[in-house]
């Protein structure tokens, strides 16, 4: 059963509004994340991708990307709309975050744009966000959106989500 989409306030866009079959679109927002003092990640020329019920993920470019901080994980998933995901952990200093981001190596042809872009899980790491605004996670662990305020839900992840 689907919920009842959140009410949208001036400047919001409800994630209720997205289509299915997701989609992925250019974006030149800002998009910056530091953890443990290092800019991991700062571009204007991100992709974010656009499901209903779900908050954006957002992928960024390799070229910026800090060098050396991705390691590339076993870990391996299957997306029914974007193809094989490859995972990544992130090393800053002493400290490993085990499949902390994700790419596409070879996606479908639909989402050909997001070849070798990497997108990161934001609990984990210190700071996200975009056009600075700090970005929170999608709920429950599994997604990797990031909700801005922004954003109207309710997003899928919360506790009997599973369904939508």
């Amino acid at each position: 059963m689907w919920p009842q989409p959140d009410p949208v306030g001036p400047g919001q866009e409800s994630v209720w509004d997205y289509p299915r079959p997701a989609i992925a679109e250019p974006s030149d927002r800002h998009v910056r994340i530091e953890h443990r003092g290092v800019v991991v990640a700062d571009t204007r020329a991100a992709i974010r991708t656009l499901e209903t019920s779900h908050p954006p993920s957002w992928y960024i470019p390799p070229g910026d990307i800090a060098a050396g901080v991705l390691q590339r994980s076993p870990r391996r998933s299957l997306c029914e709309w974007k193809g094989q995901a490859v995972y990544w952990h992130l090393a800053i200093g002493g400290e490993i975050l085990r499949d902390v981001a994700w790419s596409y190596p070879d996606p479908t042809p639909a989402f050909a744009m997001l070849r070798d872009h990497v997108a990161f899980y934001a609990g984990p790491l210190d700071r996200c966000s975009i056009d600075g605004q700090r970005v929170v996670p999608q709920p429950g662990g599994f997604y990797g959106g990031w909700i801005t305020p922004d954003l109207a839900g309710p997003f899928k992840g919360v506790s009997g989500s599973m369904g939508w």
